[in-house]
């Protein structure tokens, strides 16, 4: 029987090529084991990935000490995606996840506040979407586990301040960082993955739009960048253009929203199911239950520019919004 792996689980498992510690090969043998369908065709690879994460777990228990040092720094993902915050010192990060989300990390105006990853969960419409705020990286002092957590997220905020007369070398200093921990930028245009990189899609966030010469400084910025990573100009302390930035970072995770509806019942437009752009009809079925995605005969589609409740396949290709009543 073949193993018909899905592209998410191809992602994790160059996540574990690349890994650089065994917490973050530990974590993606996790994930290649939660993403695989579970059938007699992957009952052998289910068993070859346990044991790796087995061994793994073995051999960092002899180094028991640095083990629960790391986990201190690991963050769990939850909600439609993991989007960490990469940026210099004082570039307002803090304040950003506390504008956007419950968490209360410490804000000061003096740089290092932050010492341990800080996540919250952001709303987007009906979607959850987790944001972790990080140390500052800095050439010469950043801790590797803030690169581990970087390399193990689903995508990027860049943030920098605005009003920073050092805006454009700071930046310049953070891509180089991300780029030398193995991680491959990803922004507007699509291009070939990097063998020896682990893709990340950024969007740059310039932060403190409120202070003098903000407004011009992020002129220059989109003059530079926008062509390559999309922008956003917010201020964290006044509320200023935080929504934008919440829909960029929706189209940032590449993500869409379908819903489920049973047969002479109103859907439910509560709980979206969430699922890769470019997702199909049977994606969604296998993400309902594996017995759907086996038994599935057709199903009835409502969506913008569809006509209601049209019968289609199970390779139908999927558009955020879409209502979908499976046929067993």
């Amino acid at each position: 029987m073949p193993a018909n792996l899905p592209p998410q689980y191809f992602d994790a498992e160059k996540r574990y090529r690349l890994a650089r510690t065994p917490q973050e090969k530990i974590l993606a043998l996790e994930e290649m084991l939660r993403i695989m369908p579970k059938h007699k065709g992957t009952e052998k690879l289910q068993g070859e990935l346990r044991r790796k994460i087995s061994k793994l777990r073995t051999e960092g228990g002899r180094r028991s000490g640095a083990g629960r040092r790391t986990d201190m720094y690991y963050v769990e993902k939850v909600g439609a995606g993991q989007v960490a915050m990469a940026g210099p010192a004082n570039a307002g990060k803090s304040r950003l996840l506390a504008a956007l989300t419950n968490a209360r990390p410490e804000v000061a105006e003096f740089p290092f506040t932050t010492r341990l990853p800080q996540s919250g969960v952001m709303r987007y419409q009906n979607v959850r979407i987790q944001l972790v705020d990080l140390p500052p990286l800095h050439p010469e002092l950043t801790e590797p586990w803030v690169l581990a957590v970087l390399r193990n997220c689903d995508a990027l905020w860049v943030v920098v301040d605005l009003a920073d007369d050092n805006l454009l070398e700071d930046l310049e200093s953070v891509l180089g960082q991300l780029t030398g921990a193995g991680i491959q930028l990803v922004g507007k245009e699509r291009q070939e993955e990097e063998e020896d990189r682990l893709p990340k899609r950024v969007l740059l966030v310039g932060n403190k739009i409120d202070r003098p010469g903000a407004e011009e400084n992020a002129r220059v910025l989109e003059g530079l960048y926008e062509e390559k990573f999309p922008v956003v100009g917010v201020s964290a302390e006044f509320g200023t253009s935080l929504h934008e930035l919440q829909r960029a970072t929706f189209e940032l995770l590449e993500i869409i929203r379908a819903y489920t509806k049973a047969p002479g019942k109103d859907p439910d437009l509560q709980d979206p199911v969430i699922l890769p752009r470019g997702s199909t009809v049977l994606d969604f079925a296998e993400q309902i239950h594996k017995d759907f995605a086996e038994k599935l005969k057709f199903a009835r589609i409502w969506g913008p520019n569809k006509h209601g409740g049209q019968r289609v396949q199970r390779d139908y290709p999927l558009t955020d919004g879409d209502i979908l009543e499976l046929h067993i």
